[in-house]
């Protein structure tokens, strides 16, 4: 189910029925020295979970899958490598979609989105340990079902594409990673990195709200700055915003399509 492109790369591949979690699964091959380069797939979870700990259910039929990574960049660069995910995923759901397609968007920092309803979101998990920097990365595809009691819309990608099918999204997304972290992976390769994600981007050019420990923030979302932060054109002047929750609309009357797992 790897495709050629990842098995080329030395990506390899883990199945199982059900798991707590992917990321759980990862991080315990991680422990028994496990040397990276590895997918590992569910068909199930039974503890999934997104990001700030938010429980995600995961009944069979959807992708479920998780990425371990020993020494991919420096700390420091993390971060950066949730839009080089969220491209791959774009690029093996555009692939399925055909025509549908034109209604896929990245969401900032972490979500697909098709007619701006949540089909996708991704986790990143970094740590040091015994002189190495390692992360993991999560992904959730949305292909058979999704869920119906979200406070956001959501969708799957049957709906728009009936032969969207798990084997074929893992093996468009295994080869669109291995080919977007090449890239990225190139001296200067953010830059170009940057450039496609923006191409993709939802919302951009729009009032946003980037909900932050202090309180709402809204603004235009005008980009990115060079190290992939947000920029924000505020009522006081441009914010570059680290991370945070992404809305779109001003507060209290933000969309409901741009909220956060």
């Amino acid at each position: 189910m790897l495709g050629e492109a990842a098995r080329d790369a030395g990506y390899r591949l883990i199945i199982r029925d059900e798991v707590g979690s992917t990321m759980e699964e990862a991080r315990r091959a991680l422990d028994q020295g496990e040397p990276g380069k590895l997918w590992i797939v569910a068909r199930s979870q039974n503890s999934g979970r997104g990001r700030h700990g938010r429980q995600w259910g995961s009944p069979p039929g959807n992708l479920y899958a998780s990425l371990l990574l020993t020494d991919p960049c420096e700390p420091a660069l993390a971060p950066q490598l949730g839009f080089v995910v969220g491209l791959a995923l774009h690029d093996a759901a555009a692939k399925m979609l055909g025509p549908a397609a034109s209604g896929l968007r990245l969401k900032w920092p972490n979500d697909l989105l098709l007619d701006r309803a949540k089909t996708s979101g991704l986790l990143l998990e970094g740590e040091s340990r015994a002189g190495r920097f390692n992360v993991i990365v999560g992904c959730g595809v949305n292909i058979g079902s999704c869920p119906s009691d979200t406070p956001y819309p959501a969708t799957f990608l049957k709906a728009s594409a009936p032969q969207a099918n798990v084997e074929a999204m893992l093996t468009g997304l295994s080869d669109a990673f291995a080919r977007r972290f090449a890239i990225w992976s190139q001296p200067g390769g953010f830059g170009p990195t940057r450039a496609a994600w923006l191409e993709r981007a939802a919302f951009l050019g729009e009032t946003i709200t980037i909900r932050l420990p202090e309180g709402p923030l809204a603004g235009i979302f005008i980009g990115l700055d060079p190290t992939g932060r947000l920029e924000l054109e505020t009522e006081t002047g441009r914010r570059v915003i680290d991370a945070g929750d992404l809305f779109f609309g001003t507060p209290g009357g933000e969309g409901e399509a741009g909220l956060p797992r």
